[in-house]
């Protein structure tokens, strides 16, 4: 063995795994760079910008920004096949356009009746059911259907990139939070598995529930009024009250993140704000400014003057899922 090789066997093997890359799906460049030198900076004990491991706290929003969120919000999908199915059983509950809509599977129309409309689908298919009950029905759901232009499971339409990142952070000493517009109990089914962050980890919006002794079993019953919306200005309010510290990181892929990252970056000390911006259009899909979901305005015109790193998908990750790499969008 020559003595270069010698060497360098050495360097590989100095503290295990520390030299390998944290972020393979991450192409090289600006982007990762920064991410791992933040990282290094506030777990680096001897260094200026160390932080407790306590205080490393992260927080993340999930549709858009862990997994995919088009054509629609993956829960809206289940919510429409709920009311479909239960549509097709008792017709006359299908009173309103928005359940209509819904039973058609008319995304257009559906999307049309505004707020209200999507409450109601939502609270249709959610509300008035023993938690366990449409926890089970949602993993089911999970494990039955497929993405109507992927033909991938929904929970397999996780980013590569940032499973890498939420495992790079915790082996750093970080507790990753997911912090979203999506239902508080519709995550907790998939979040452990998908993401490895348990139940208590995530915040989402809600309804209202009710403790009830059903059968004489306790139970916990989803009722059907909104009870928190974790979105936009609620974020950092839920963070707040569920966490009670100020994250120093927080990712996002829209203007319903704006305010959490404003928080999570006004604190004192080191901090980072990230948004996933959507510029791959052949292996996902390319949005930001205008549409009906992930909306992306205010992030991109502040957030570069802010010091928040806009993710370019197309550059700066080298793949999207982690099956079917190659899948180009049917145009």
């Amino acid at each position: 063995m020559t003595r270069l090789c010698t060497i360098a066997m050495l360097l590989t093997m100095i503290g295990g795994h520390a030299l390998a890359d944290p972020l393979p799906s991450w192409n090289e460049g600006e982007t990762k760079s920064r991410l791992i030198d933040f990282v290094t900076a506030v777990t680096d004990p001897e260094g200026p910008d160390y932080v407790t491991p306590a205080d490393r706290i992260a927080t993340f929003d999930n549709d858009g920004t862990l997994w995919a969120e088009q054509p629609v919000y993956f829960q809206l999908i289940y919510a429409v096949d709920q009311v479909a199915k239960m549509g097709e059983a008792d017709p006359s509950i299908l009173a309103t356009d928005a359940l209509k809509a819904a039973a058609a599977r008319d995304y257009k129309a559906l999307l049309a009746t505004g707020k209200e409309g999507l409450v109601e689908v939502l609270a249709a298919s959610h509300a008035n059911m023993p938690l366990a009950t449409f926890q089970a029905e949602v993993a089911d759901w999970l494990a039955r259907e497929r993405h109507p232009q992927t033909d991938m499971a929904y929970d397999t339409m996780l980013y590569q990139p940032m499973l890498e990142l939420l495992s790079y952070l915790r082996d750093q000493g970080f507790k990753t939070y997911i912090v979203s517009g999506g239902g508080i109990q519709f995550m907790r089914v998939f979040a452990e598995e998908a993401y490895n962050i348990p139940p208590e980890q995530v915040i989402g919006s809600s309804i209202t529930s009710t403790y009830e002794v059903v059968d004489g079993v306790p139970t916990i019953v989803k009722g059907g009024d909104v009870f928190f919306v974790d979105d936009k200005e609620g974020k950092p309010v839920a963070i707040s009250h569920h966490i009670g510290k100020r994250p120093i990181l927080a990712g996002g892929n829209s203007d319903g993140d704006f305010q959490m990252l404003e928080w999570t970056t006004a604190g004192d000390g080191p901090r980072l704000g990230l948004l996933v911006h959507h510029t791959d259009g052949d292996h996902e899909w390319a949005y930001d400014r205008e549409g009906h979901i992930g909306v992306l305005n205010r992030g991109l015109d502040e957030g570069p003057d802010r010091g928040w790193l806009i993710v370019d998908m197309k550059n700066d990750w080298g793949r999207i899922f982690p099956i079917n790499p190659n899948w180009k969008r049917s145009r």
